[in-house]
């Protein structure tokens, strides 16, 4: 079944808590989901039992959590407290994340994502099983740690970008997320996941993709859309993504060191539609359906919200679809 949910979009120019209005709306307006992950706000899990303290019914998805950052053990306590404190959650995410991230933020070594994505998720898998962990891999180890509450057949999700961690998303993911992808995009990863699943045996996972979904835009959410966008010009995947869609001189200015801000203002409103949904409400619809057309099982729609506060008309009329 073809689905459409809603990612926190934690927009640089609006109040961090906004997304629990975002939360709360889309709840209101009847989405099943919610995607919820970690950028320069708030710590992902805390967040989560904040909307799941507020909110009643919509699944609560968190994540992708980069797996460099976070250990097994770490998020399966995350997702633990979450469950404890707050309600049951829906999945939880890994991602390779970026060096940006995860050298420069986080100090970690930014290498072997793929080995690592592949032992990570076995580890995870194991401990929300309720398994005792005792693993001595090639990149992660880990010993002794139980949950005391286990979170047995808890859904994984992978971010996959590159050709490596979209094979290991193949062999060991219950779902693999894109984000900002164009619906050709999402159909090679679709042939690609479930031609791999198949040689491994396999059932091949759900996809999901995350567009920025542009309702009737004025000038303020076009340029919000655009200084989001900007962020992923330079990192490896989206990059060489933007490239092949024609956009290749903007990614060799943000590679070469070009300020966000000025990127933004040279981001056109035609690279946002590449990989989003913009234009009226029949236009964003289309646009949706090409997505599911292209193999996606699940949408998650980013909400602007710099002239539509929390995103309240975009989710009224997308949730009576």
């Amino acid at each position: 079944m073809s689905e459409i949910g809603v990612v926190a979009p934690y927009w640089l120019d609006r109040p961090d808590t906004e997304v629990v209005g975002i939360a709360l709306e889309a709840e209101r307006n009847g989405f099943g989901s919610m995607w919820l992950g970690e950028m320069a706000t708030y710590d992902a899990f805390s967040l989560a039992t904040a909307v799941g303290l507020r909110t009643e019914r919509i699944g609560l998805r968190i994540g992708p959590l980069p797996i460099s950052v976070r250990t097994p053990v770490s998020v399966a306590l995350g997702v633990s407290s979450v469950v404890d404190l707050s309600r049951p959650v829906a999945g939880i995410g890994l991602g390779g994340s970026s060096p940006f991230i995860v050298s420069g933020w986080h100090d970690r070594p930014w290498r072997h994502a793929a080995g690592r994505m592949r032992e990570a998720v076995g580890v995870l898998r194991s401990i929300l099983d309720g398994g005792r962990a005792d693993f001595a891999g090639e990149h992660i180890r880990s010993k002794g740690f139980r949950l005391r509450r286990p979170l047995s057949g808890l859904p994984i999700t992978v971010a996959a970008f590159g050709p490596a961690m979209t094979r290991v998303a193949a062999e060991v993911a219950d779902e693999v997320v894109l984000n900002l992808v164009s619906p050709e995009h999402v159909a090679s990863v679709r042939r690609t996941v479930d031609a791999h699943a198949a040689a491994v045996g396999r059932t091949p996972p759900r996809l999901a993709v995350w567009i920025p979904v542009v309702l009737d835009p004025g000038p303020a959410t076009l340029r919000q859309a655009a200084a989001q966008t900007a962020v992923y010009l330079s990192p490896p995947g989206y990059g060489e993504m933007f490239s092949a869609l024609g956009y290749s001189s903007l990614v060799e200015r943000a590679r070469a060191g070009e300020p966000r801000k000025t990127l933004a203002d040279a981001i056109p409103a035609s690279l946002i539609a590449a990989v989003g949904a913009v234009g009226s409400r029949a236009d964003v619809l289309s646009r949706i359906a090409e997505f599911h057309a292209a193999g996606a099982d699940h949408v998650g729609i980013v909400p602007p919200t710099a002239e539509d506060p929390c995103g309240g008309r975009l989710l009224a009329e997308l949730g009576r679809r």
